[in-house]
């Protein structure tokens, strides 16, 4: 098996409505001249047939569980019930976006499946990925503080996770890969800390400006990318 390939471990067993939910604050990320989409892990199909209902486009979806494909075979104009990788046997350079919605955390070889996603672009594609945050505050709050690192079953410690970024290492990973990053915005901020007393999320925001911001990425859970292939030098 390719090494490129993501197939999760342990999708099987997750709940149904983990492959559900609508990504909806995603949606302004696809850029506005896209007319064809591949969803990778698109799951049931919920974020492209969202994508569908709001704009004119056609969406495929690549989705390794197949539970999930058939319900996403549905809603989408084509789903390939299969891992994805250069075994996916794709239309090279027909999609005007590939999106990865939490999904690049959960291979080996993220970096294998971004180069084999750019041989997929048309001339004006673009990849979109929402990626986890593992520099956040309330996971380095329970890690500093409690000395405690507890993988769940959905979230930025999903068990089913194998590789942790934070915005500098995401940055890093794409222009290794040969791309040129249009954008990177932190979304889905936390507005307090469960368990936690004010006056430490004050101190957070206290820090944080003291600081100049330098803090500011630690209250996201996600990254949303936007990159493009960079031209040959």
């Amino acid at each position: 098996m390719s090494t490129t390939t993501i197939k999760p471990q342990g999708y099987e067993t997750k709940p149904v409505d983990y492959f559900g939910v609508e990504r909806q604050e995603m949606l302004p990320f696809v850029p506005a001249y896209c007319r064809r989409v591949l969803d990778v892990g698109c799951g049931a199909g919920a974020f492209g047939e969202l994508l569908k209902q709001t704009r004119k486009i056609e969406v495929w979806g690549v989705e390794p569980v197949t539970t999930a494909a058939l319900k996403a075979s549905a809603k989408l104009d084509r789903v390939i019930n299969s891992p994805f990788g250069p075994e996916t046997d794709l239309p090279a350079g027909t999609f005007d976006c590939v999106v990865f919605n939490d999904v690049l955390e959960h291979s080996f070889a993220p970096e294998e499946a971004l180069r084999y996603a750019k041989s997929l672009l048309s001339p004006v594609g673009a990849i979109l990925a929402s990626i986890p945050n593992i520099r956040n505050f309330p996971i380095l709050w329970n890690l500093l503080f409690h000395g405690r690192w507890e993988y769940t079953d959905c979230g930025l410690l999903d068990k089913t996770h194998l590789r942790f970024f934070t915005k500098s290492s995401i940055v890093r990973m794409f222009q290794d890969e040969g791309y040129s990053l249009q954008s990177i915005c932190g979304i889905n901020a936390y507005v307090g800390l469960p368990n936690a007393s004010r006056s430490l999320w004050s101190a957070y925001k206290l820090a944080n400006t003291l600081f100049l911001g330098k803090f500011a990425d630690m209250k996201f859970q996600q990254f949303a990318v936007v990159a493009k292939a960079a031209p040959p030098l």
